[in-house]
């Protein structure tokens, strides 16, 4: 009576999971340790199937350990489904705050008398710490893998040899749209920056100075994070924004001590006059 009792819990709870239980004010992580549980049930159901269905002899074990297995495969699309929706969650976050910073920025840009140092780091959309969205493990044949790297690469290098050879309009064009084809890649950073170069060799010092700002708020403790930043104050130095370009300039030393680009952003700040 034990066994058939567990079963039904089991199923019930497998039940609720798809039902009303989602209705309910539960966070992702109360699903994935619901789930947990259940799964450890199910699993602890099965070894007593398997270990007494032989002094049955009948087909009403095999039928029960059916419904069980069927009951762990619904259990692992459930997981799957809840993995994938938490890291789309994450993403929608983590990119909704780098745009309400970048929006920020443009704002106080556009206001006098505004502060670009005073804005401190934009707070996390929705609330709470910054997620780290970790993607869910996705088989995809290994054949498929290498093509897209390397057609990444070979995107990411023709922008490049654009912007060495001085065909900036081009350059900027194939940068935007390499990001456009790849959101989020490891180049995807180095790829905002150099738009920024691209743009400013076309004498678009506003619309450059953005693209170094997005490539800053994109990782603002990354590799690039020091050269973007000098970028930033420099082309606001060159916008006729003084105060604003010597506290970034500033910035880049205060926040990255021993950056190569510090000697430059020294440089810069004695060209425009800070004190």
């Amino acid at each position: 009576m034990s066994l058939v009792k567990r079963y039904f819990v089991a199923l019930a709870l497998a039940v609720g999971l798809t039902g009303p239980a989602l209705a309910q004010d539960q966070t992702l992580a109360d699903i994935r340790q619901e789930l947990v549980v259940l799964n450890t049930e199910v699993q602890r159901l099965k070894r007593e199937l398997s270990t007494t269905g032989g002094v049955g002899g009948g087909a009403a074990g095999g039928s029960v350990l059916d419904r069980v297995n069927t009951i762990e495969v619904e259990l692992r699309r459930l997981t799957d489904k809840t993995e994938q929706l938490e890291f789309r969650i994450n993403s929608v976050v983590t990119d909704g705050t780098n745009r309400v910073g970048d929006l920020e920025f443009r704002l106080c840009e556009l206001e006098e008398g505004c502060d670009i140092s005073a804005l401190g780091d934009t707070p996390t959309l929705g609330g709470g710490e910054a997620p780290t969205a970790t993607a869910p493990v996705v088989q995809q044949p290994a054949t498929d893998a290498p093509q897209l790297a390397t057609q990444e690469k070979a995107d990411f290098e023709r922008a490049q040899e654009a912007l060495a050879t001085g065909d900036f309009r081009t350059a900027a064009d194939q940068f935007a749209t390499f990001n456009q084809t790849y959101p989020g890649g490891p180049l995807s950073i180095e790829a905002e920056l150099r738009r920024g170069d691209a743009l400013e060799g076309l004498g678009d010092v506003r619309e450059g100075a953005r693209a170094f700002l997005s490539a800053f708020t994109l990782s603002p403790q990354g590799p690039l994070a020091p050269e973007a930043l000098f970028k930033l104050g420099a082309a606001l130095g060159r916008l006729g924004q003084t105060q604003e370009a010597c506290v970034t300039l500033a910035e880049v030393e205060v926040r990255f001590p021993g950056a190569a680009v510090i000697a430059d952003a020294q440089n810069a700040m004695r060209n425009i006059g800070c004190s």
